[in-house]
């Protein structure tokens, strides 16, 4: 079984009625029940949880962690971010969806500031698969249309993508890369931009397909207890 952990700040399904209509238990429990399948097993942690629902034990317990946040990032603790950064870099998997690009954690592991542009009019968006090929792909057409997405515009000051698998393009114009794979030391991260709060983005065959994905290529291949930097005392020929 895949371990996957998702969070979510669940501050918006609480506080407006028409977002709790979209999902009434959370962003969080839509997406635990559309992902648990017979290889994924699923835990969800909210702001509410932290710091110890992200503590150094569940991470390890955690093969891919899933991250949506937006309103309330600065309420993360700074140790919950610097955990997630060096579970990553032990070899953890981690999906930031849609504003988690100014997440803490997705900040830590980017090392820029991660604006982009945004415009907030329920344009429908095309994402268009460019690397039909790579594994987050599979099972996508040559695009995922979706009837209201907030949009988001380029630059997006993130680091050049180790693979862009998706770029999303608006109504009104825009174009966003909006499917970007990094390889951080021994971890996977997948950013994935779809996925406002006050559309139903998560009920979206497609979409689950590309998290399903995203989860399987994240699934650590290879973890360490932890980073070290060895002084080898001989050389290996004497």
């Amino acid at each position: 079984m895949i371990r996957v952990t998702i969070y979510n700040e669940y501050v918006h399904e609480r506080e407006d009625e028409a977002i709790r209509e979209v999902y009434p238990e959370g962003i969080h429990m839509t997406l635990k029940q559309q992902l648990e399948d017979e290889e994924i097993t699923v835990r969800t942690v909210t702001l509410d949880d932290l710091p110890d629902g992200l503590s150094d034990e569940v991470l390890a317990e955690t093969d891919v962690l899933i991250w949506w946040g937006h309103i309330r990032h600065r309420e993360v603790p700074d140790e919950v971010a610097q955990r997630v950064q060096q579970a990553v870099l032990k070899g953890m998997g981690a999906i930031f969806l849609h504003s988690a690009h100014h997440s803490k954690p997705f900040r830590l592991l980017m090392g820029t500031s991660c604006n982009l542009t945004w415009r907030e009019d329920g344009d429908s968006e095309l994402v268009w698969v460019i690397n039909p090929a790579h594994p987050i792909a599979q099972g996508i057409g040559r695009f995922i249309k979706l009837e209201h997405e907030e949009a988001y515009g380029e630059p997006f000051t993130v680091p050049e993508p180790d693979e862009l698998v998706f770029i999303g393009t608006y109504d009104g114009g825009e174009v966003f890369r909006s499917g970007c794979c990094y390889r951080k030391e021994n971890g996977r991260v997948f950013y994935f931009q779809p996925g406002h709060e006050s559309y139903r983005t998560y009920h979206h065959p497609d979409v689950i397909r590309v998290l399903k994905n995203a989860i399987h290529w994240a699934n650590p291949i290879y973890r360490v207890p932890e980073l070290v930097c060895p002084h080898v005392k001989k050389p290996l020929e004497d």
